[in-house]
């Protein structure tokens, strides 16, 4: 595969060792030659940062999607059941980073193998969450752009509008933790 093909997700073997790439920029500076810019997580652990040309051919791996569903955590990390065959995974604390924030129990989420076994975790784009806490609103501060502390049940603690209570359900983006909106329930 061409470089200028990388996207987040991809897996990618350099110099004999895996990575999963976690961002790329695709850079034209005003002078020289375009070129990508990727950020790579190794399967063994660890970041890299690497720029290819646009033309430089990298070396692709396919790696093994499946949907799952988050049940609980405990002190050996993760359990995850396969949808398929309804299998239980246990995922480690190192694979999954700061993931957990985002998963209530009985969310379905993608998890991605490599050789039968757990490399990274995908999360949707955003998720909802209940929040657990958060300080009573400001009376008159609707008028303004104010934003309060909130923990959500998970323990992930962003922003939210004033308005929000605790018990409400928001969803949350789960590329940098931002509130998006209230869930309305049906």
């Amino acid at each position: 595969m061409k470089a200028n093909d990388l996207r987040a997700g991809v897996g990618v073997r350099l110099d004999g060792k895996l990575y999963v790439v976690v961002r790329t920029d695709h850079v034209k500076p005003g002078k020289g030659p375009a070129y990508v810019q990727a950020k790579l997580r190794g399967i063994s652990g660890g970041i890299a940062e690497k720029r290819f040309s646009s033309s430089d051919d990298v070396d692709d791996v396919i790696f093994d999607r499946r949907e799952m569903e988050y049940l609980y955590s405990d002190n050996s990390g993760a359990t995850f059941m396969d949808l398929e065959n309804y299998d239980q995974v246990i995922v480690p604390e190192d694979v999954l980073g700061d993931a957990l924030l985002y998963l209530a129990p009985n969310t379905t989420c993608t998890i991605v193998c490599h050789d039968e076994k757990p490399i990274t975790l995908e999360l949707p784009a955003s998720v909802e969450l209940t929040i657990s806490d958060t300080p009573p609103g400001i009376k008159g501060a609707t008028a303004t752009n104010q934003l309060k502390e909130a923990t959500c049940e998970t323990g992930l603690k962003t922003r939210v509008p004033p308005f929000i209570t605790a018990g409400e359900k928001i969803r949350i983006s789960t590329e940098d933790g931002s509130y998006q909106s209230r869930v309305k329930e049906e």
